[in-house]
């Protein structure tokens, strides 16, 4: 059984929703701000849906016309991607990957920079967070007034948690630099 991606799994869940055409998915997707969690884009979808029917974890159930536009196939889940999905999603919850993001890296060298600077680009840094955090609150208590259940949004929840963590570090580093209580080896401001 194939090991899925974040867009693979994402791509699955969405047609164990209900059937679907690939541009129907994409933009179900985008309105759910999955572009936020998972690397989407039309192509990537599409040729994850090519993937998933050669594999037998989706097959052709119709297709659409509307109008002049091209024709649409559309797409339900197997036994075989449910399983596929299932399995993927197990894996993912019960392991730890390090996926290697830029920002420790960063931090990590940020002693190359002076001081003063570091200051000025965490600041940007937990701005945005803080931006990205009210985007969320406003979003889940749109999900909340629709009557979504906690459990269908709980990578929602985790990603503000994450990011509240995150700029509550920003909040004391910069604090910890701009007194001195954090000692700097970088080049003089």
């Amino acid at each position: 059984m194939p090991q899925l991606t974040p867009l693979g799994v994402t791509a699955l869940a969405v047609l164990a929703e209900g059937d679907m055409h690939p541009y129907e998915m994409y933009q179900l997707m985008l309105a759910r701000k999955e572009d936020r969690v998972v690397r989407l884009s039309p192509g990537s979808l599409y040729r994850a849906v090519e993937r998933f029917a050669a594999d037998g974890l989706i097959a052709e159930v119709g297709v659409e016309r509307e109008g002049n536009r091209p024709e649409r196939t559309v797409y339900s889940i197997t036994p075989a991607g449910r399983a596929a999905l299932r399995a993927s999603i197990a894996e993912m919850l019960g392991r730890h990957v390090n996926e290697f993001p830029e920002f420790p890296v960063a931090i990590g060298e940020a002693h190359n920079l002076p001081a003063g600077e570091v200051i000025r680009l965490l600041g940007e840094r937990v701005a945005s967070i803080r931006e990205t955090i009210g985007f969320i609150d406003a979003s889940l208590e749109g999900i909340a007034a629709r009557g979504v259940a906690t459990a269908h949004v709980l990578n929602v929840h985790y990603t503000r948690a994450m990011l509240v963590a995150e700029a509550d570090w920003l909040d004391s580093t910069i604090s910890q630099l701009g007194t001195g209580a954090l000692a700097w080896p970088g080049p003089s401001n």
